[in-house]
């Protein structure tokens, strides 16, 4: 009886025991439950569900739209790749047109130095075969005379065409400018949001240089002696179309930096750059053209009448005379003109001319879009305005006191915009 009782009381006790560690087990597991459905409760609370449920119903709330979310997403990332791959190009141009820029103001150099060369050599032998004495000698003297005249102006004629000094500017400009405009797309790159206006955007800007600056000589090259001469442009031109929607953008947003003052001053510093800066310099380059043009003529000109003139060498009477005299002389002036002309970059200059008056253009369309659209802010494009003009912001307003006076009435007393040029 005794073993009998030990045995039951050890099997409630362990009954029991595995009762209680059923209910703990229990009691976990709905505390489990109830903690994550407590979490899954507030989570829930905490969702937009009005504009969830708003978005399912109605199919216009994009933004809980899972596949219109990765659409702008990829959009995004392929506007990156696309003007990732323009600005490669971009980087690309600009040492393309370094190089070629360099080559073609070496070209330059040799180009002189040989025709100089060629020229003297000339003349000094006409002056030698005019001495007379054996006839072999002469007559080899004169023709060696004649083909080295001969050679040095079919050299000036293809020089004066080309104007290598000018083609080098040319590609010292569209360098600078590539350069300028891969920082830019970079500086917007760094600051993100980049959508597909800015790929257009720098698309068109590319092409606008290349057009301004083409890099071939045959075909595309730039008329080096223009009959209207005109500012560069290598920017794109705004449409009417692109002007009204940028306004539209914009006509609902404040003033952005724009006071009535800097409007004021915007507007007599445009009125200066119109009436001083860029006429100036288009007068300037059509000074330089002219120059260019009588020495490019005078050049090859010269050394025909060379090259006839070593022909007429040991003719009898006056013709012989004035032989020697065109054979000595015209070598020498051809030399000193092939001097002026392309080793002073006479074509370098009405380029460089041309180019700055490009730049105060481009400032005029700047500062005039700004005027129309707010799109820059106005402290920033004022420091911006003063520092392409080479002056201070205390500068700057002064320019705008001294011209307040003058723009109306007196233009020869009216000062540059620019000190920079």
């Amino acid at each position: 009886m005794a073993t009998r009782t030990i045995l039951h009381s050890n099997l409630s006790f362990i009954s029991s025991s595995l009762s209680s560690k059923r209910q703990t087990k229990a009691t976990l597991h709905n505390f489990k439950v109830q903690k994550s459905t407590s979490s899954l409760i507030s989570s829930l609370k905490n969702l937009p569900t009005k504009d969830f449920i708003h978005g399912i119903n109605n199919g216009s709330n994009n933004d809980f739209n899972p596949l219109l979310v990765d659409n702008k997403a990829n959009n995004n990332a392929k506007s990156h790749a696309e003007l990732y791959a323009i600005m490669e190009a971009i980087s690309d141009r600009s040492e393309m047109h370094k190089n070629i820029g360099a080559q073609r103001d070496n070209w330059n150099h040799l180009l002189v130095t040989s025709i100089n060369g060629l020229a003297l050599t000339a003349s000094t032998m006409a002056g030698l075969a005019s001495l007379g004495g054996n006839s072999t000698l002469f007559l080899a003297l004169k023709l060696c005379s004649s083909l080295l005249y001969i050679s040095s102006t079919v050299f000036l004629m293809v020089m004066s065409k080309i104007q290598p000094s000018q083609l080098a500017e040319e590609q010292r400009n569209a360098s600078r400018l590539f350069k300028q405009l891969h920082w830019k797309f970079q500086n917007r790159v760094s600051l993100g949001k980049i959508d597909s206006s800015d790929v257009n955007e720098a698309m068109e800007m590319v092409l606008a240089l290349d057009k301004a600056y083409p890099l071939p000589l045959l075909g595309s090259m730039l008329d080096k002696f223009p009959k209207n001469v005109k500012p560069a442009t290598w920017w794109p031109q705004k449409s009417e179309t692109q002007h009204d929607h940028d306004r539209s953008r914009l006509k609902n947003q404040r003033r952005n930096g724009w006071s009535e003052n800097l409007e004021e001053e915007m507007r007599k510093i445009l009125e200066v750059l119109k009436r001083k800066d860029c006429e100036e310099y288009v007068r300037l380059s059509k000074i330089a053209l002219r120059v260019n043009k009588v020495l490019a003529i005078c050049g090859p000109m010269l050394t025909g009448l060379g090259a006839v003139g070593s022909l007429l060498i040991g003719s009898p009477f006056f013709v012989g005379s004035c032989g020697v005299f065109l054979g000595v002389v015209c070598g020498a002036l051809a030399s000193v003109v092939n001097s002026i002309e392309h080793g002073g970059q006479v074509g370098m200059v009405f380029e460089m001319y041309r180019s700055t008056a490009g730049f105060f253009q481009e400032m005029e369309e700047s500062i005039e879009e700004n005027l129309a659209e707010k799109g820059e802010n106005g402290e920033l494009f004022e420091v911006k305005v003063a520092l392409q003009l080479g002056r201070s912001i205390p500068e700057l307003r002064e320019l705008v006191g001294n011209c307040s006076g003058s723009l109306g009435n007196d233009e020869s007393g009216l000062e540059f915009a620019s000190k920079l040029f």
